[in-house]
């Protein structure tokens, strides 16, 4: 897998909105954001820090590639595109 990028919250936020996330609340460093598909709704938890840390990266990314059926490397690519 190609190494993953170094992105802050607010980029990340952005990059899971063009793919179809809403946000939907924000409890102190933390937003929570929405994608309902025809599987159900898929809730994640994005840290609004300025870099996220690569295992909760690579989390994320896994999880979204799951709930939207984009691949780990398209998701990676996007995020180091911005």
């Amino acid at each position: 897998m190609q190494g993953l990028p170094v992105v802050s919250g607010k980029k990340l936020i952005k990059a899971l909105q063009k793919i179809g996330y809403n946000a939907i609340r924000q409890k102190g460093s933390h937003i929570q954001m929405r994608l309902e598909t025809e599987q159900g709704v898929h809730t994640i938890t994005i840290p609004l820090h300025d870099e996220i840390a690569p295992g909760t990266l690579n989390d994320i990314i896994g999880r979204v590639s799951l709930w939207t059926g984009i691949s780990k490397r398209v998701l990676i690519e996007r995020l180091k595109k911005g």
